[in-house]
């Protein structure tokens, strides 16, 4: 199960960045228009971060290299997994979705479109930080 669980989290990252950079894309060249094409495409974005964020706490409960026993903090591989991963990415998380939340109360397209813009970004900025990388040798990450 544990397998299963970080092989889809693992490789679900690569959808969750392409609709990420694909909503911050067309938050970028479509600055005063906000369809209903628009809408779902930012729907669907927070929607897969939601699901990611369910699978990325099941394994946090199952997985052996968050450990929160006395001296994790020292250990940088356990402190990344165990806090800066979780708290980067549900910070990236809220983000979205209260960027999400704000751009619907929005009235004009633009000042939706500007939202999105921002709030998005910043977001994804947050995600591409917060990915343990194949380069950062230290945490063990894979492409897949």
């Amino acid at each position: 199960m544990y397998n299963a669980l970080l092989h889809a989290h693992s490789g679900f990252r690569w959808i969750i960045l392409a609709l990420l950079v694909y909503a911050v894309y067309n938050a970028f060249t479509r600055k005063n228009i906000y369809e209903k094409k628009d809408k779902m495409v930012y729907l669907f974005t927070m929607i897969s971060l939601h699901i990611m964020l369910l699978v990325g706490l099941a394994l946090n409960f199952m997985s052996n290299k968050v450990n929160y026993a006395s001296g994790f903090m020292k250990d940088a591989t356990l402190r990344f997994f165990g806090m800066e991963h979780l708290i980067g990415m549900l910070l990236a998380i809220v983000l979205i979705t209260l960027g999400r939340r704000k751009a619907e109360n929005a009235v004009e397209a633009a000042q939706k479109q500007k939202i999105i813009r921002v709030y998005y970004t910043i977001g994804l900025i947050i995600i591409l930080a917060m990915i343990p990388w194949p380069f950062r040798t230290a945490l063990g990450g894979a492409w897949f």
